[in-house]
């Protein structure tokens, strides 16, 4: 699919979970699950699910204030424990390839700006529908974690694209102020962890209710 339309950012970075992957619950579940294993007050729903997007032992330690430093290693283990028994029972959204298909189409560089580890993102970028779709990736353990811009910082060196021409695409306010404090514009989705009650202070371009919605907005805006 191509356009005629100018395009208004070559590069479009995305987060991952909960922004193209429908894993906020396993995510939420799997946090609970490694608080109560080590002992600690199992956070709510909503305070589990603030944390994501964070790099994980930051999410973790936020999720877990009593969980004393010299058990945040388990606490980690434990994560991974109960995450890895669901991660394959969890996909892209509906409507995420062709929503990809058309801005590859189109021209655009797409990129992920996750808080997943390098591990965890290329298993999940190893799916037949999913090679060459992006043309880069960083992740929070390989860099700094969000809100902290230097994984936008980094792939718009990479590629040689300015703030002004790279939109920034996520669920929660972490994705959003990375933007602001890379000088990104962004776009908020509603579908994902966070709360959209959030967004309007970090100026999003547009928040999408549901993937069509972000679809139809980046055909004519992007």
């Amino acid at each position: 699919m191509t356009s005629s339309r100018p395009r208004r950012f070559d590069l479009i970075a995305f987060d991952w979970d909960g922004t193209l992957f429908d894993s906020t619950a396993i995510i939420v579940r799997s946090i609970q699950e490694a608080v109560r294993d080590v002992g600690g007050q199992v956070p709510t729903t909503e305070a589990a699910a603030w944390v994501i997007g964070m790099a994980l032992p930051q999410a973790l330690a936020h999720a877990a204030p009593d969980v004393p430093h010299e058990r945040h290693a388990e606490l980690g283990n434990r994560y991974r424990y109960h995450y890895l028994q669901h991660q394959d029972d969890v996909s892209l959204f509906a409507g995420v390839l062709p929503l990809l298909q058309m801005l590859k189409g189109r021209g655009h560089l797409l990129a992920v700006a996750t808080g997943k580890s390098r591990r965890g993102l290329d298993h999940v970028l190893g799916a037949v529908q999913l090679r060459g779709m992006f043309d880069g990736s960083r992740t929070a353990d390989e860099t700094a974690g969000k809100p902290h811009p230097l994984m936008l910082h980094e792939l718009m060196a990479e590629f040689d694209v300015a703030p002004g021409r790279t939109l920034m695409i996520g669920d929660t306010t972490h994705d959003l102020e990375m933007a602001r404090a890379a000088g990104c514009p962004s776009v908020g989705v509603g579908y994902g962890a966070h709360s959209t009650e959030g967004f309007a202070a970090l100026a999003p371009l547009h928040v999408a209710g549901s993937v069509a919605e972000l679809h139809q907005w980046l055909e004519g805006n992007a």
